[in-house]
């Protein structure tokens, strides 16, 4: 006779419809035994994911933005269970395990529930699809891993976190202008130094990726804010509209910065639309969603600009002080490395990435939005003193 679980997986997890999820449910909730094999099956969904390119922070996303928080902290238990099995990491795994929602209580009062949730799991994780790859799954030896001996984050890091946090904590516009500006600053140069000192040891160093999540709502600004912090790093950055997410690609000091910089500077502008909101709603508007897509594209478009002229000075400034040493005239050794950088990011993102489109954004509607979200850029400009862009 087929075991149990067979039975519940060929009802469940090949169909479509949620009788066949009732179906299974209710043959494993009468079969308490299945249970270790129902998990263990889990786990070997969750390494095929590995396979396919997934990363945990991807699955845990993906499975609460198809199902629920629920199914969500049943993947991370599943997560946590399988990647236990291995001594080495891929970078960036770590922090992303550390971020994973809890695991719901093990007790299980009602088993037709619990096998329900865990077959609806099962049958997502069954289906993904295969990603570019941002990296090497776990288990590969540290060899094929490329991973650097353990060492702690560099200083330069360290005080731009310190910034940032400041910045999306205080309540003073003029204050947090001040601090990100700080953080920027020091971001455009530290990347200039990682791309100097690449050249001179001859590393050999080649551009990586890293995929960052865009939550609904109001995802096709969140994703134009990235393009644009991506941009002004000397990364490219590709938006999967389908499936929630950007992929990054340059070198890693240049993920580094847009991923802390994105993070913050989304935090800094939903603060912002939140005093905005309030304003317009004490003086009797009712209306909000329109108020908020038009903020959010107007901040993305406003720092673009900004973010691409931070940068520039940023590098004429390194330029101009003789940053290669031995060159023959001040950024003659410079500019050449950005741009042979430059040359490999985009040369790694069109391998990755052979087949692109471009996507048609929903324009502004709310000329109050606009208005406010591009003061709103103008707040947490980059750079030091740039003059305002003109309106």
């Amino acid at each position: 006779m087929e075991p149990v679980i067979d039975q519940a997986f060929a009802a469940a997890l090949y169909s479509d419809d949620d009788s066949g999820l009732d179906t299974g449910a209710s043959l494993l909730a009468a079969d308490p035994a299945s249970d270790a094999e129902l998990l263990r099956r889990g786990e070997e969904f969750v390494r095929r994911a590995w396979d396919r390119g997934w990363l945990p922070a991807d699955l845990v996303r993906l499975v609460r933005r198809e199902l629920d928080e629920h199914a969500a902290g049943l993947a991370a238990g599943l997560i946590g269970s399988e990647v236990r099995r291995y001594e080495v990491l891929p970078p960036r795994w770590q922090a992303q395990l550390d971020e994973l929602p809890a695991p719901p209580p093990t007790g299980r009062p009602d088993r037709f529930s619990y096998a329900s949730a865990l077959l609806a799991l099962h049958r997502l994780l069954l289906r993904l699809p295969a990603i570019e790859p941002v990296g090497p799954p776990p288990g590969a030896l540290r060899d094929a891993l490329h991973l650097p001996p353990a060492h702690d984050e560099p200083r330069m890091l360290t005080r731009i976190r310190a910034l940032l946090a400041k910045a999306e904590a205080t309540g003073f516009p003029e204050e947090a202008e001040a601090l990100t500006t700080k953080a920027q600053e020091l971001m455009a140069r530290h990347s200039i130094d990682e791309a100097l000192l690449a050249a001179r040891t001859h590393s050999g160093s080649a551009p990586g990726a890293c995929r960052i999540g865009l939550d609904a709502p109001y995802e096709t600004a969140k994703a134009i804010l990235l393009d644009a912090v991506a941009s002004a790093n000397r990364c490219r950055a590709v938006w999967n509209s389908d499936l929630g997410f950007s992929t990054v690609v340059g070198f890693e000091p240049d993920l580094e910065a847009v991923e802390l910089l994105h993070t913050s500077l989304l935090v800094q502008g939903t603060a912002a639309m939140t005093r905005a909101e309030a304003g317009q709603r004490a003086g009797g508007r009712k209306r909000t969603k329109t108020f908020r897509q038009s903020f959010l594209m107007a901040y993305a478009q406003r720092l673009g600009a900004r973010l691409a002229d931070g940068t520039a000075r940023a590098t004429a400034e390194a330029a101009a002080e003789g940053a290669v040493p031995g060159a023959s005239a001040p950024g003659a050794g410079l500019l050449p490395v950005l741009a042979a950088r430059d040359v490999a990011v985009t040369g790694a993102a069109e391998k990755m990435f052979p087949e692109t489109t471009t996507t048609r954004v929903r324009g502004a509607t709310d000329l109050d939005g606009w208005t406010h979200g591009t003061a709103a850029a103008d707040r947490a400009r980059m750079g030091g003193s740039t003059p305002e862009i003109p309106g």
